[in-house]
């Protein structure tokens, strides 16, 4: 009797066939029937003029993933294992790497990279460091035997010979270019030994130029603290690279000129500035001469001062003198006249004459003082009282209120002044309520 099977069982058996038989291979189509649900995998059919076959990019595990988003309509080489979905017997691809192709994938693969990296901020220029004016070592990224290391050694060896060139030496093409430039900038920052970087690389397709639109190496140059200048390809070319670096050198040769100095300017600008503080200096000492001998000029004989001040020293002291002679006549009189007058007063007299006028004065200034305390209880008593009438919270309490503007603060006192619905705030003896305005009576 032959073996009868289920539908699952055959479906099993097509699955281990295809997965042993096929193992992995690579299959490049178009993308169509793209769709993403919230599980994070996506799925979509690639196809061809002729046929199609279902496709599924899982969620990454571990696996290489995609570093561009998958459209409808793109063109994609993908690296899959073959295999069958038992419960619907498809079979389909499990996706585990993909790739553009053509030079139109290549391009939306780099918009999209260009315009994510842009909204995260990574392109702001005032995050973009500032280039030394005149570097001790410079380090190179890039091949160690194409024409660009020789072109940037020949200028900054004419530009400025005392300069040091560090080269990092790294592949500027191909799958793994990517992963050796970073490593390259990595060891060139882990040692502190240059002052700034440059990534240099010649011309060439939007292929050739894939590794610096790689997202990590983008994201490397940005952690750098080093300022790192971009020199890859010609003045028309562009990549991510260029966005994120602190310089954008349009070509290898113009960024050795953009971070090096000419030597011979330099000499000529110190020169120059030599030449100006000479000069300056030279004029601050005509100056101060000029004001010298202005001064010297104005400035009279010691001797004569010293004359002029023996005559006003002899004035004075004869004044001193004759000054002091008028005092003492002018004392000697007075106290002869005050002996006569102490001789004419009897001191018991004067005593009680004074101690009479005392109690006078005293009795004088209690009456007064009494008087002025009560005409200033008085006032103080009817000023109260005026003041208690004049308080608005007085009247207040007898049932009266006051009404203000919300906004503002102002007191309202013609109804017309308000619009409906405006906040009026009503203050009352005992608290305040707010209230709005729904009618306004003219009478």
């Amino acid at each position: 009797m032959k073996e009868i099977l289920t539908v699952s069982q055959l479906n099993d058996n097509i699955k281990t066939f295809l997965e042993e038989a096929f193992g992995r291979l690579y299959v490049e189509g178009e993308v169509s029937n793209l769709r993403r649900p919230q599980s994070g995998h996506t799925y979509f059919t690639l196809k061809d003029d002729k046929s199609q076959i279902r496709a599924v990019f899982f969620r990454p595990f571990g696996i290489r993933t995609a570093r561009f988003e998958v459209e409808d309509g793109m063109k994609l080489l993908c690296r899959a294992r073959l295999s069958a979905y038992t419960p619907r017997g498809e079979y389909q691809l499990i996706v585990e790497s993909v790739e553009p192709q053509g030079v139109g994938a290549l391009q939306k693969a780099f918009e999209q990279l260009k315009a994510r990296l842009a909204a995260e901020g990574l392109f702001d220029p005032a995050r973009k460091k500032t280039l030394p004016f005149l570097p001790g070592r410079i380090g190179v990224v890039t091949s160690p035997t194409g024409a660009v290391i020789r072109d940037i050694l020949n200028i900054t060896r004419r530009r400025f010979p005392s300069v040091d060139i560090l080269v990092a030496p790294a592949r500027v093409q191909g799958e793994s270019a990517a992963r050796e430039i970073i490593a390259a900038l990595r060891n060139l920052q882990r040692h502190g030994l240059t002052d700034i970087i440059i990534i240099a690389r010649g011309g060439g397709s939007l292929e050739d130029l894939a590794p610096f639109n790689d997202e990590d190496l983008a994201r490397e140059i940005v952690r750098s603290t080093v300022p790192v200048v971009s020199a890859v390809g010609h003045e028309t070319d562009f990549t991510i690279c260029d966005f994120v670096a602190d310089l954008r050198a349009p070509t290898p040769s113009a960024a050795a000129e953009l971070v090096v100095p000419r030597r011979s300017d330099l000499l000529e600008a110190l020169h120059s500035l030599r030449q100006r503080l000479i000069a300056g200096q030279q004029r601050m000492l005509d100056d101060r001469k000029g004001a010298l001998d202005t001064l010297e000029s104005r400035f009279k004989d010691p001797r004569r001062f010293l004359s002029d001040y023996a005559i006003a020293l002899d004035d004075l002291r004869e004044r001193i003198r004759n000054a002091f002679a008028l005092q003492a006549q002018t004392l000697g009189h007075k106290l002869r006249q005050l002996e006569l007058e102490l001789e004419n007063l009897n001191p018991g007299r004067q005593i009680r004459e004074k101690r009479f006028f005392l109690d006078a004065a005293q009795k004088d200034l209690k009456d007064g003082w009494k008087h002025y305390h009560k005409s200033r209880t008085q006032k103080l008593t009817s000023q109260a009282a005026l003041l208690a009438s004049l308080n608005p919270l007085a009247v207040l309490q007898r049932g009266y209120s006051i009404t203000r503007r919300v906004s503002g603060g102002e007191i309202v006192r013609d109804a017309c002044c308000l619009t409906l619905g405006e906040r009026v705030r009503i203050q009352l003896a005992q608290g305040s309520v707010r209230a709005s305005v729904d009618k306004i009576l003219e009478e």
